[in-house]
């Protein structure tokens, strides 16, 4: 998939990790469009950069936006309306059977380190870690929003090439190196770090149907 021209499809774009994605494919040469609730929120400016107005919760035209794309690219996340409803894995039941209708493959979603992969556990370190830090920052529902889109993607995706990046993020600053794939090891990455590693990883075939973690090498 080297020294090739793509399109990526991405939802979340102006989301921390979504702007650099944005910022690091179309730096790459490739195209991008991207379903944004608020086109004003995305400083990049590009001939290579398609802005569609809308919300995953309500588009009516998720098979147009599917024309001539490549990579389906989701780093969704908002927290208050995750609290009560499962909005990503509604929006993945409707997404993944306009893919097949128009022919798109691959297909990216980035979780949270602390969601559970199909039907396992968690670390006791990380089911701690969930059950304190995360119920306190109110980011419980994003994780069972995650999980319930990775039972979908499991029992009802085989066809579909995706992957799941079970991210760790803490901040916006600078590089601390690069992201590798691992089902163990876990490192909280910058959204930068994040970002590049996503784009990485998209076009990496043998992460297709994994559910894994990412950490610094070092």
């Amino acid at each position: 998939m080297k020294n090739s021209i793509y399109t990526y499809l991405i939802f979340g774009a102006t989301g921390r990790t979504g702007r650099h994605f944005v910022s690091t494919a179309l730096h790459e040469g490739h195209k991008v469009i991207a379903l944004v609730r608020n086109p004003d929120k995305v400083e990049t400016k590009s001939t290579n950069l398609k802005l569609i107005k809308g919300s995953i919760i309500d588009y009516p035209g998720i098979d147009e936006l599917m024309s001539g794309v490549d990579f389906v690219i989701c780093m969704l996340g908002d927290a208050e309306l995750q609290k009560s409803e499962n909005v990503n894995a509604i929006f993945i039941e409707k997404l993944i059977p306009a893919m097949r209708r128009k022919g798109v493959k691959r297909l990216l979603y980035q979780a949270g380190g602390f969601t559970r992969p199909y039907k396992q556990n968690l670390t006791l370190m990380f089911w701690l870690l969930k059950q304190t830090l995360v119920r306190f920052a109110g980011l419980l529902g994003q994780h069972r929003d995650n999980e319930a889109v990775i039972k979908y993607l499991v029992e009802n995706a085989a066809d579909i090439e995706w992957m799941v990046h079970r991210a760790g993020i803490a901040g916006d600053g600078s590089s601390k190196g690069t992201l590798k794939r691992s089902k163990t090891k876990f490192s909280i990455a910058t959204f930068a770090d994040c970002a590049k590693y996503n784009y990485d990883l998209v076009k990496d075939h043998s992460a297709i149907h994994s559910c894994d973690l990412s950490y610094y090498v070092k």
